[in-house]
């Protein structure tokens, strides 16, 4: 099996949620630093343009977005299963909520001054601007919450997690538990972990944790997990990598389910609905409720393939060009 291979920076929460799903699996998986702002020339040979962060690589396969990753790395690894039956349909949704509604709650309330300046350390003021001026442009149209609106909103997300925590403890007698959507731990724990791992990465805010038994000591056994055997690894090899599989023809399978209103090969543009809408153009190679990939030719990376999740992404028709 080849390892996977992780496109990444430290303090990216999205990240975080596949480092420790990487740790809870005892997957090997090698490391490569990305930046955390455009450009991002090595990123781009692989996904065409796709500006979020992490992406994971397995040969020329490209996967996008935390939610199909997951899913990959569960059929990669079915121990430790990220879907346990029984609970699987609620995890989803929590899982999908936390990515969601959690996120948008702790990461602006963890980057208001006091917080901004521990996650960014020493960190010269023209990077800060340059960040700052990079997800300006990442997610135009979001309106993201003052300090004081998202302190009062990650309070009561935290006293609903309490909860959910609390009556999971009385009802079920799991082994190491409680976890957020059953007997088990699932993906609702990994989404739900990320963005208070970012909380706690600004000692200064992150006293609202505080008050939340239950929630601290749920996110210190999640955290306990690691990240699993690591080896880094250089953007230009992990290209390489893609290139060599590609000319052996190497592709997961897929297949384009002839229900959905779209070809195989149709020239298609991928494009994120939330944030990070640049779009990736491609032939459309696979396509099913679940997923839709795309194949793009790069000059250094070959023939790869890209995937997506249905779910948070909007499928077009390139439109021919006019002679």
């Amino acid at each position: 099996m080849n390892e996977p291979i992780l496109h990444h920076y430290p303090t990216s929460p999205f990240a975080e949620k596949v480092r420790l799903v990487l740790g809870a699996k005892a997957l090997p998986w090698r490391s490569v630093f990305i930046p955390a702002v455009m450009p991002k020339p090595d990123v781009v040979a692989l996904t065409g343009g796709y500006r979020k962060t992490p992406v994971m690589q397995l040969g020329a396969d490209i996967y996008c977005d935390t939610a199909l990753i997951c899913r990959v790395l569960d059929t990669l690894q079915p121990q430790a299963p990220l879907y346990p039956p029984g609970c699987e349909g609620v995890a989803e949704l929590i899982a999908q909520w936390a990515d969601q509604q959690l996120f948008w709650t702790a990461v602006p309330y963890t980057m208001q001054p006091a917080g901004l300046a521990q996650v960014f350390g020493d960190a010269p003021p023209e990077q800060m601007k340059a960040f700052a001026a990079d997800r300006a442009a990442y997610a135009p149209q979001l309106r993201r919450p003052t300090p004081a609106d998202a302190e009062a909103a990650l309070r009561s997300m935290l006293g609903w997690m309490e909860s959910q925590l609390g009556h999971q403890s009385e009802r079920l007698s799991a082994e190491h538990g409680p976890w957020m959507a059953g007997p088990a731990r699932s993906i609702a724990d990994f989404a739900c972990a990320h963005p208070l791992w970012f909380v706690r990465l600004a000692p200064a805010v992150a006293g609202v944790l505080d008050g939340f038994p239950r929630v601290g000591e749920w996110l210190q056994r999640m955290l306990s997990l690691g990240h699993g055997p690591s080896t880094r690894m250089k953007s230009a090899e992990a290209i390489g990598v893609a290139a060599t599989a590609a000319a052996a023809g190497l592709h997961a399978p897929v297949f384009v389910h002839p229900d959905l209103g779209f070809q195989p090969r149709e020239a298609v543009t991928v494009c994120a609905t939330d944030v990070g809408l640049d779009p990736v153009a491609g032939e459309l190679v696979g396509l099913t409720t679940d997923r839709v990939t795309v194949e793009r030719i790069d000059p250094r990376a070959g023939r790869v393939h890209v995937h997506f999740p249905r779910i948070g992404y909007q499928i077009k028709r390139q439109k021919a060009s006019t002679p």
